[in-house]
């Protein structure tokens, strides 16, 4: 499965990169490719391509706050949710939506 997705909290400091690195690392290692964009405080780090979001088979938005950008996923499943929860629970949403995916 190819992932893509966006990152951001209110501060845009810790949040915004600790929910990066949780959704990276399980999903590499549940076999999955994965592309996160942060938008924090320093603006928009490891943006997301064209070619990214045109592969990618789900877009995970992990924000407390309202991110710029949106309008590039029209066409695409959408998974938003809050950066506490990509943080604690990053296995369990990646094979949930495998599963909704049926992959």
């Amino acid at each position: 499965m190819k992932i893509v997705g966006i990152a951001a909290c209110t501060s845009g400091i810790a949040h915004t990169y600790i929910a990066k690195e949780k959704l990276m690392k399980a999903a590499k290692e549940l076999g999955h490719e994965i592309h996160i964009e942060t938008q924090g405080t320093i603006g928009t780090e490891d943006e997301l391509t064209e070619i990214d979001i045109k592969n990618a088979d789900i877009v995970i938005v992990a924000a407390d706050i309202n991110v710029g950008g949106k309008e590039r996923f029209t066409g695409k499943k959408i998974l938003n949710i809050p950066t506490n929860i990509a943080i604690k629970s990053p296995k369990s949403i990646i094979k949930k939506i495998q599963a909704d995916l049926g992959l």
